[in-house]
């Protein structure tokens, strides 16, 4: 028989998921409501019927497999856009090859006024804006293969034209109304004006319900009066546009209650007030300009809210969801440098009478090399395709691939240095600037330890919305029976160490065994999810080592199956280079398959739960110690 279910899954807000995960708050009461009412709208939140996605993450947490957005391997581009795309690779190819020099911007830590003109010359500040507000008017598909050339030669010219148009203005493009777009877009769109996005505060990270900054309306609502101050900001010195986010009072118009939430605004340096800090000495993107910005008495229009007031959260969200996919794309453009560099290198030094690459443990690295590419670029068309086609299930998968991408281009830098040794260290080579400029990825834009979070906490609040459906359906057996018995016959067998996934659809024979390996694991996912939603219920949110585990496992099957996806369709279509991918494909899947066991056997092994009660008290130790605990060996 179930546990009851009631309430288990009405997950509360942490201090460090409340950024990355807004819908893990939808069941949870709040203090400022009385019991009575805060038991009604339980209830209403209980009954209410999950809300169905086609995101292949999303359902992996319920045990389902569900391929929509994954087989085959999606590709929307029209002839057309093609054709577009075809006309503007070659040119910006050439140009960061001969027009821009990373060396030299990094010395200069800024780009270079030269190179900055030849981007707006091309239209690289507008990519995604439409043709009728000034911009080139390419969709996520053509955008990432365009940031992926950037992404290989030069970082920190991506973080100054990603900070401007995949988070600075992106804000305008997907939540502006026609008025705030016809007024800003074309100037952003040019390069005549920069761009900026606004949301990190000396108080406030990941726990951006810290916000600080105010704007208080005017007695005439007719403006805001901004002051705060915001840090770590890229394009912070150069711009003259931001979205700035910074705390409201909002009146619930139902109860008169007011309290504050957190608005976006569209503010113009020359509204006045608005002033910057000295750029930041940073390790890496040197280019990139990152400074604070200050807010004082910053006189905002109320027509320049963005979004709608008190709708702040969802508009820093959207935004950042919207942009991740380019992160995976340019860091795909990242490895296929650093991997060229290795290859020739491997191909050329001889050593014992014998090339490099002729060894296994050159060979293996080489390989583990392009595997780690394969899967990024994988994902990075995957949901950037999924964007065009319209889906908005995608945020679980693009967070996914923000992780991947940072982790896997750091491998493969840190990999292509070991492979030249020496030489790979020498600052001539190139790749120590890469591989200092690649350490921000895993920080910026949400870090890898919250993303980590969002998924799995949001993941299982979709799993935990299933089980209460199954749960007001065992209320009434005769109106659910197809249900009840459909997932009757599923827990019976999973009892019984049987599943019954079978091979995925869609995956080309010569993949089938790796299908098959690869459902069995989306079904063993499903159960551990299941079981840790049973187990914990709310709390589950202060289980960050199983958390983290069940991060670890949803990024190996998602991996997965993206490369199983793109081998196939290589493998249907006869591509050249079909075979290789498909050696890509089922290596990647034998060994993720390894790794999601034992991230899974973890979570409920009692072995694994009494390290990571000791990993906590070691931590504890060391901070109430403010240093190393452990004696010296020598005493002294």
């Amino acid at each position: 028989m179930m546990r009851s279910t009631k309430l288990l899954f009405a997950l509360p807000r942490s201090g460090l998921v409340k950024e990355y995960a807004p819908a893990l708050t939808r069941l949870q009461s709040t203090s400022a409501q009385p019991a009575a009412a805060n038991s009604k709208r339980k209830e209403r939140a209980m009954n209410k019927a999950v809300k169905p996605s086609k995101s292949f993450v999303m359902n992996m947490f319920r045990g389902a497999t569900v391929t929509e957005q994954v087989i085959p391997y999606p590709n929307v581009l029209t002839e057309e856009q093609v054709e577009t795309l075809e006309m503007l690779v070659d040119p910006t190819e050439k140009f960061f090859q001969e027009c821009n020099d990373a060396a030299k911007n990094d010395s200069l830590e800024k780009v270079d006024e030269d190179t900055l003109q030849g981007l707006r010359e091309m239209g690289a500040f507008g990519l995604q804006v439409p043709a009728d507000l000034g911009g080139v008017g390419l969709n996520n598909t053509q955008y990432a293969r365009l940031v992926e050339i950037v992404g290989s030669h030069d970082l920190g010219v991506g973080i100054t034209l990603g900070a401007h148009q995949s988070i600075g203005f992106k804000g305008i493009l997907i939540a502006g109304n026609p008025e705030q777009k016809a007024k800003y877009l074309p100037k952003v769109a040019s390069g005549e004006q920069f761009a900026a996005f606004a949301l990190t505060e000396p108080t406030s990270g990941s726990d951006a319900g810290s916000i600080r900054s105010r704007a208080v309306p005017s007695e005439d609502g007719s403006h805001y009066i901004l002051n705060g101050s915001k840090i770590w900001i890229s394009n912070g010195g150069l711009a003259e546009v931001f979205t700035v986010f910074a705390q409201t009072p909002v009146t619930d118009p139902k109860t008169g209650t007011t309290r504050d939430k957190v608005t976006a605004f569209i503010v113009e340096r020359s509204f006045g007030g608005v002033s910057h800090g000295p750029p930041e000495k940073k390790m890496g993107i040197k280019a990139s300009n990152t400074a604070e910005v200050y807010f004082e008495d910053t006189k905002i229009p109320a027509e320049n809210v963005l979004g709608g007031v008190g709708n702040g959260f969802k508009v820093a969200m959207e935004i950042l969801n919207n942009g991740r996919f380019g992160m995976a794309a340019a860091l795909s453009g990242t490895m296929r440098y650093s991997i060229k560099k290795a290859v020739d290198f491997a191909t050329a030094r001889t050593q014992f009478g014998r090339r490099i690459d002729t060894y296994g443990a050159i060979q293996e690295k080489l390989a583990r090399m392009a595997m780690l590419h394969y899967v990024t670029e994988s994902m990075a068309y995957m949901i950037s395709s999924n964007m065009d086609a319209g889906s908005k299930d995608y945020h679980l998968e693009a967070a996914i691939s923000k992780c991947f991408a940072s982790e896997a281009a750091w491998t493969v830098t840190d990999e292509a240095i070991q492979v030249m040794g020496g030489m790979g260290f020498m600052k001539d080579t190139g790749l120590e600037r890469v591989m200092r400029d690649l350490r921000i990825f895993r920080i910026f834009e949400g870090t890898n330890d919250i993303l980590r979070l969002f998924v799995a906490l949001t993941g299982l609040q979709f799993a935990g919305g299933h089980l209460r459906e199954l749960q007001q359906a065992l209320k009434n057996p005769a109106a659910n029976m197809g249900l009840i018995v459909d997932e009757g016959a599923k827990r019976a067998k999973r009892a019984i160490g049987f599943t019954d996934t079978g091979k995925i659809e869609g995956v080309h024979p010569n993949l089938k065994d790796s299908g098959l390996l690869l459902g069995r694991a989306v079904a063993a996912f499903g159960a551990s999810a299941e079981g840790l939603l049973l187990k914990h219920g709310k709390q589950i949110v202060e289980q960050q080592f199983l958390l983290n585990r069940l991060a670890n496992a949803a990024m190996d099957l998602y991996s997965s199956m993206v490369v199983l996806s793109r081998a196939s369709r290589s493998l249907s279509t006869n591509l050249s280079s079909c075979t290789h991918e498909e050696k890509i494909a089922r290596v990647w899947v034998n060994e993720a398959s390894d790794r999601i066991q034992l991230n899974l056997t973890a979570m409920r092994s009692a072995t694994s739960i009494s390290n990571f009660e000791d990993l906590a008290s070691i931590s504890k130790d060391l901070c109430e110690n403010g240093d190393i605990v452990a004696q010296r060996p020598l005493g002294i």
